[in-house]
């Protein structure tokens, strides 16, 4: 499954013009949501195709109304007044004293009744009071014993994780989150009736199992199914209805039997259900699209990673319970239906509705790469090495289709023949789904995409085509890593998804390097670190034991990190075989089968074949079994090079410095030969301390060559001036990619304190002569986090000098910038990088050019299109008008084109205007015209202005119920937006209300990985900055 946008989310600039509240003089002339209650928008005839929302929807008071105003106690202003003073008025003092426990529910200047004297209670009161206390405290001692209530914040009765649902109340069976191992399902088969008039279905699932040890007890998952019948079979007995106990909480069933079920034995459990299509886009759900006549078309899909196949059929849900799988499907005549294996044929039923019945898997696979898509759809086919390749979409999308067919067409070629062995099933679709939350879903044989990831127009920019391309080649990579061979358990997710990333990147750059993957990757790897640097990341491979933990798993350490160690081990092995040799035979040894992380390295290191380098085992596991990576000290004396090694960690704890320990293949390069590949040169940096001998005549020691291994460099004082003066001579005496990771590491070292600010700027000196597009953008990315984080602590004048500073270092360069089309992908890059900074600090020439694109997009009713890099900054300074957000609100809800509608919504949530962004809140939320999938992206952009930041923090905060039911704990949704949200955050105010929030979920998700990185962050944010202030003074 693919959850990131690799591109949008790292090309995009950094949130900023969010200042830090309390540090108003005056108070911020702003609209005053409180008292104005019209529905928005209301200043043009285009408005009436869309939904207008309800007074209550609309104007959105944050829950920080009652703020503390610059001179007033917080008991200083009663109720009249704060209705006056609402909080739009006081937007600036959002983030101050939130808490409502901070805050006296009584006024000082409301008056008081004068205090009454209390008489002494009589005799008879207090036996009356005494029997009355008894009395109580004896029903909620016996409501306490009753089986099941626990008296939890969600009331009473909730299930222990013991306790069966069932009528009788009879004990459930098992209490662990990972299903027993006495039983293994062997076979399925599944017959669903999908209604889509009523978005309900009911199924009917046989179950084929093997008694693997003696039991007598049967678990499995279901979820949100209302089981109506179940029957049981054992061998060639006779079949007999049997009891369902569930356990809700941890979505299970079982069934118990009174004699051993004996190990051998061969058994079936029959189970008719019914349940409701869902609408959270995971499991069976239902979605829609409006078609070319504006009708609204209905269909129905699947999501099952990690954890849905158990709302659309009870199963074994877990990874390593491999079966075959027969499915059919009743329709009706006018919808088509898919699934992972080719139709076997259709019979029509005597209710007017059509059953397709799909072959019976070819291959055994885990539940939650089943998936099957009942609607109408359209394909274009061509046949690669004997499998039949399609891309479906929706009829009106049909003309989108092609590049998708042709990129998938090289890659599957090319992955057959990299891994040597074919795609094992006769057919391959890829189908492009309305509604879907993931960017894509690699279910076998039946590869499901949100459109934007998938469908992309003939005069579509390489940009474009590139975000197409990674998903796809992600995706297809799963077909063997994932799907051919699974991981045993999602502590080893990155099996999945660290060898997907890999390979997207690998397979492109070799089979499409117009596309520039390398950059990419770069990129890639840089934000890794900064996620791995943080106390709040884990392991590569790490423990999972609860639901929330499966869904964190799906975050950038096991995507990222996972691809960018393997990139280091492949280039770390003798030979540009070596690393090809042992995936083949771990796909080979393994096929079928799960795997954990452990078996990828024995495989690797039983192709070794040179002495001299390290076992492959020993080396990897430092890498993936405990968090974080390593800072490489560099000192020098004369010929002895001193190397030493210790954890990289912005959150400092002192047993993890002393314990941490990596096989590190270090690699670099020095002046006297520093750009070809036989210059590189490979040192294994085993111990806390080695020596390394280089002549003396060498001036300067480049290490980790390209930035290929997952590790940041100190060179100390001397190193680091040496290596200045070097670019400041010839910039090109360094690889793109090597000064692009001086940058990078340079900042690193930066917030670590390890480095100052001063030796930073002074790097940075040599950026007049940069051209090339990774370091440019890494610079800018560092250096607009600056900018953003001065400007939301409204230290106004640092914020002036640090954009006068980027216009003046980078100036020259935008303005050399073209607005016309572009064809070489780099150069596209580096454009945008360079145009959307310079219309966010407000360059006018930036601006001018932007609004004048827009124009003339709107004037040539469709004839003229903006470059696909150029549309996120035209439209998001057309977003700053007023009459042009309403125009691009109208062409956002008539754009068909997926990749130009999302550019469009960047643009819209790019306003400042607070009515707007409400409006644009409320409709995400509500999935009005916004759909929930593009949730994540609003609340992102949105909090990248000032009021937008604030807004959404409150809108959050009474929305998280709402927000936890749409995505669970845990998922990419959630990290996404609690990061937004929270990563510019840099004072102690910010800090304390954020933990406040927090802490008050609960069981709603206040111990998350998210949002204990988002804690971090902002402490890590708050000291840089007390830091860093004097030294801003002087750039």
């Amino acid at each position: 499954m693919d959850p990131f946008d690799y591109n949008s989310t790292e090309r995009a600039s950094l949130p900023r013009n969010m200042i830090e509240n309390s540090m108003f003089e005056e108070e911020p002339d702003v609209v005053d949501l409180a008292r104005d209650s019209a529905a928005y928008p209301v200043h043009s005839s285009h408005f009436t195709t869309f939904p207008a929302l309800d007074p209550d929807d609309t104007v959105y008071e944050p829950r920080s109304s009652r703020l503390l105003v610059r001179g007033l106690g917080e008991n200083d202003v009663d109720d009249d007044e704060e209705d006056c003073e609402s909080s739009a008025r006081l937007l600036g003092m959002s983030f101050m004293n939130r808490s409502a426990t901070q805050r006296s529910n009584v006024s000082p200047y409301v008056r008081q009744p004068p205090p009454r004297s209390c008489s002494p209670c009589s005799a008879r009161t207090l036996v009356v009071c005494v029997l009355f206390l008894v009395i109580v405290a004896s029903m909620i001692m016996v409501l306490y014993f009753l089986p099941g209530c626990n008296f939890t914040k969600m009331g009473c009765p909730k299930q222990e994780n013991g306790t069966s649902n069932s009528t009788d109340d009879e004990l459930f069976p098992w209490a662990q989150f990972q299903l027993p191992r006495s039983i293994r399902p062997l076979s399925y088969d599944l017959t669903l009736n999908p209604d889509l008039s009523t978005m309900d279905f009911s199924g009917h699932t046989v179950i084929n199992m093997l008694v693997l040890h003696n039991t007598k007890r049967i678990v499995l998952h279901s979820a949100y199914l209302n089981i109506t019948k179940a029957t049981f079979k054992l061998g060639d007995g006779e079949a007999s209805d049997v009891t369902i106990l569930e356990n809700k909480p941890r979505e299970q069933i079982a069934v118990k039997f009174s004699e051993e079920l004996k190990a051998g034995q061969h058994c079936v459990l029959i189970l008719d259900y019914t349940a409701s299509l869902s609408h959270t886009y995971n499991g069976f759900y239902n979605s829609s699209y409006t078609d070319l006549n504006g009708n609204k078309r209905v269909l129905a899909a699947t999501q099952f990673e990690p954890l849905y196949a158990r709302k659309a059929f009870p199963c074994f849900d877990e990874p390593s319970f491999k079966a075959t799988f027969l499915i059919k499907i009743n329709r009706k005549p006018e919808h088509m239906t898919l699934s992972n294996m080719p139709k076997a044929k259709s019979t029509p039923l005597v209710n007017g509705l059509v059953q397709d019945e799909f072959a019976k898997t070819s291959v055994n696979m885990s539940t939650y790469l089943v998936a099957f898509v009942v609607g109408n759809f359209t394909a274009v086919s061509k046949n690669v090495s004997d499998t039949l390749l399609s891309v479906y979409s929706v009829p009106q999308k049909k003309e989108h289709t092609d590049y998708a067919l042709d990129t998938a067409s090289k890659l599957l070629e090319f992955y057959n023949d990299f891994f040597e062995i074919n795609y094992p099933l006769q057919k391959l679709d890829l189908v492009g789904i309305p509604d879907f939350l993931a960017g894509a879903m690699e279910n076998w044989g039946l590869i499901t995409f949100r459109e934007s990831t998938l469908l992309v127009g003939r005069d579509a920019s390489l940009m474009e085509k590139q975000d197409v391309a990674s998903v796809i080649a992600h995706e297809l990579a799963h077909q063997w890593f994932g799907n051919l061979v699974t991981m045993s358990w999602w502590s080893d997710l990155w099996l999945n998804e660290g060898f997907a990333s890999y390979m997207q990147f690998t397979s492109l750059q070799i089979v499409m390097p117009q596309l520039d993957m390398g950059s990419l990757f770069l990129n890639v790897r840089f934000r890794a670190l900064d996620i791995d640097a943080l106390n709040s990341s884990h392991a590569v491979s790490t423990e999972v034991k609860t639901q929330e933990q499966v869904h964190e798993m799906f975050d950038s350490v096991s995507y990222l990190k996972g691809a960018s160690i393997l990139l280091m081990l492949n280039a770390s092995l003798p030979g540009d075989q070596q690393f090809r040799k042992g995936i083949i035979q771990y796909l080979k040894q393994f096929s079928g089968l799960n795997t954990d992380t452990d078996d990828l390295w024995n495989s690797l290191t039983e192709v070794e074949v040179s002495s001299q380098h390290p076992n492959v085992s020993e080396m990897m596991r430092s890498w993936t079994s405990q968090k974080g990576f390593p800072l490489v000290t560099v000192s020098r004396q004369g010929a002895e090079v001193t190397l030493k090694q210790e954890i990289f960690q912005l959150t400092s704890n002192d047993a993890r410095h002393s314990s941490s320990l990596w096989t590190i293949p270090l690699t670099y390069v020095n002046d006297s030969c520093s750009l070809a590949p036989e210059c590189r040169q490979v040192f294994m940096l085993k111990t806390k301390s080695e020596t390394l001998k280089v002549p003396e005549t060498v001036k300067w020691l480049k290490l980790n060559y390209r930035s290929t291994g997952f590790y940041i460099v100190d060179y100390g004082d001397d190193g680091w001036a040496a290596l200045t003066d070097a670019l400041f001579n010839n910039s090109q005496v360094l690889s793109a990619e090597d000064r692009a990771s001086l940058i990078h590491n340079i900042f690193a070292l930066s917030s670590l304190g390890r480095v100052s600010l001063r030796q930073v700027f002074h790097l940075l000196k040599y950026m007049s002569n940069e051209t090339e597009m990774s370091p440019v953008s890494e610079a800018l990315l560092h250096l607009n986090h600056m900018y953003q984080m001065l400007n939301k602590r409204y230290e106004q004048d640092l914020a002036a000098r640090l954009k006068a500073y980027i216009l003046k270092h980078f100036g020259a360069l935008m303005d050399k910038q073209t607005w016309t089309k572009e064809e070489s992908m780099s150069k596209m890059n580096l454009r945008s990088a360079l145009l959307e900074t310079a219309c966010d600090l407000g360059q006018e020439k930036c601006k001018q050019n932007a609004k004048d694109i827009f124009k003339q997009y709107v004037d040539s009713n469709g004839t003229f299109q903006i470059p696909g890099d150029l549309q996120r900054v035209v439209f998001s300074v057309a977003a700053q008008s007023s009459e042009d957000w309403e125009t691009l609100l109208t062409l956002y809800h008539y754009a068909t084109y997926d990749s130009e509608k999302q550019n469009m919504l960047r643009g819209l949530a790019s306003t400042q205007d607070t009515r707007k962004i409400v409006w644009l809140l409320n409709g995400a939320l509500n999935n009005d015209i916004i759909k929930v999938q593009n949730i994540p992206l609003v609340f992102k952009t949105i909090c990248r202005s000032f009021a937008g930041n604030l807004i959404t923090w409150d809108f959050i905060q009474d929305n998280w119920n709402q927000l936890i039911q749409t995505f669970p704990l845990g998922s990419f949704p959630i990290q996404s937006i609690v990061k937004s949200v929270t990563f510019q955050l840099s004072t102690q105010s910010h800090l304390n209300q954020v933990q406040y929030f927090f802490s008050s979920l609960s069981e709603r998700g206040s111990q998350s990985r998210s949002m204990q990185e988002a804690l971090e962050k902002i402490r890590l944010n708050q000291r840089w900055m007390e830091r860093s202030l004097p030294a801003l003074q002087n750039i």
